[in-house]
């Protein structure tokens, strides 16, 4: 087969991928990681070169000692570069497999235990090795839970825009299977960056559970936040009340149309009320979506009145962004950003089906939101303003 000239990958390398197809990925992933690792020692080494030296580096970057991480794609071999003078550890083999090594402490745990199915053996089988014993497992997992508990007690700074979110897993606890609530914040800082600001964990108790994971978010220096964006879960309100009392919230407007529903008494309503609230939602200004929203009061009181009764207690709660830069509207009036990371997650933990524990659950959800938190800080800014967030516009 012949190939383009202005082909980046060598003739050899997409000759395999022809011929071997998605067998060839290991290896190609130990090539590209073999090659970022050699210039990040270089880097460190302050210009150092693999196996040359100048006058101006301060180390040498010429020996190699193999690393093996297993991974969902097989085993990957590595040849980090050893550099005498100091200590160094490739980002590449660290920041990368966070989430493997949660993943794969989470299926050992099950198996450990002893409330895995042979389902899971087989699978902690295949990522861990041919056997697992609790203290290997209780050590590794040691190791990776203080950099993840670092991480979620890290200071807080200024956050303009707050969002809250939460779902749920089923874990395993005193012998019987229960629902583990999952919180979770997002904020947008000054920067117009998102960021991953903490999540918790706890069975129950949820406006203690709320209250206590945004008291934390405070302690750890969360300040100047202008505005809440979520849905009106369980216990949050009045936990939010109490420590952001006076914080505008938004709550989300795709929920809002979706809890209307169920105040219709005929299917021929949905799509008139779906229109009438969409109305509402996208008017230019604040003032025209308050004579929107007694429009469609009105308009229902008659046909639908315990909709109408809803609709003026509700609607409201949905229009707080009308008091912040109209380029930000679009971001801010749901909670989608949050929710579909949250979807994310969910599809990585569908697997695990029930967790061993509550810190193998907070273990896994850490990591994952761990690297994600790091993308997003060195990823393109989340909003554009135009006015600044100095402050909400009148």
């Amino acid at each position: 087969m012949t190939y383009q000239g202005d082909s980046t990958l060598p003739k050899e390398i997409l000759e395999q991928i022809a011929t071997r197809g998605f067998d060839i990925v290991p290896e190609l992933i130990q090539a590209i990681v073999n090659a970022a690792m050699e210039a990040e020692a270089a880097q460190q080494s302050l210009r150092a070169v693999p196996h040359q030296y100048s006058f101006e580096q301060q180390g040498r970057a010429d020996r190699y000692k193999s690393k093996i991480a297993r991974t969902r794609m097989g085993e990957i071999a590595s040849n980090p570069s050893q550099i005498r003078e100091g200590c160094f550890y490739p980002q590449a083999l660290e920041k990368g497999l966070r989430s493997e090594r949660a993943l794969t402490l989470t299926f050992a745990e099950m198996y450990v235990q002893g409330v895995s199915t042979r389902k899971v053996k087989t699978i902690v089988e295949r990522l861990c090795g041919a056997s697992v014993s609790a203290p290997v497992v209780s050590s590794a997992a040691a190791q990776l839970d203080l950099d993840l508990e670092s991480w979620r007690n890290r200071p807080l700074g200024e956050i303009c825009y707050l969002f809250l979110d939460a779902r749920y897993e089923k874990v395993r606890q005193h012998g019987r299977i229960g629902d583990l609530s999952i919180l979770t914040a997002m904020g947008i800082d000054p920067r117009n960056r998102r960021q991953l600001l903490g999540v918790s964990v706890s069975i129950g108790g949820h406006e203690l559970h709320w209250r206590t994971f945004l008291q934390s978010l405070v302690q750890r220096g969360l300040r100047n936040v202008r505005l809440i964006t979520s849905d009106d879960h369980s216990g949050l309100r009045a936990a939010r009340q109490a420590v952001f009392d006076d914080t505008p919230w938004q709550r989300c407007q795709l929920h809002l149309q979706q809890n209307a529903t169920a105040y219709i008494s005929r299917k021929e309503m949905l799509r008139d009320l779906e229109t009438d609230i969409g109305m509402v939602f996208n008017a230019p200004d604040r003032q025209t979506a308050d004579q929107y929203l007694k429009q469609i009061v009105q308009k229902y009181k008659k046909i639908a009145p315990r909709l109408s009764a809803w609709l003026v207690t509700n609607l409201p709660e949905g229009l707080s962004v009308f008091s912040f830069p109209a380029e930000h509207w679009r971001k801010l009036c749901t909670n989608n950003g949050l929710e579909q990371l949250n979807r994310e997650i969910g599809r990585r933990t569908r697997g695990i089906s029930i967790f061993p524990n509550d810190a193998a659950c907070l273990r896994l959800i850490s990591a994952l939101l761990m690297e994600q938190d790091e993308k997003w800080q060195t990823g393109r800014a989340y909003l554009t303003c135009k006015t600044g967030l100095s402050s909400p516009s009148s």
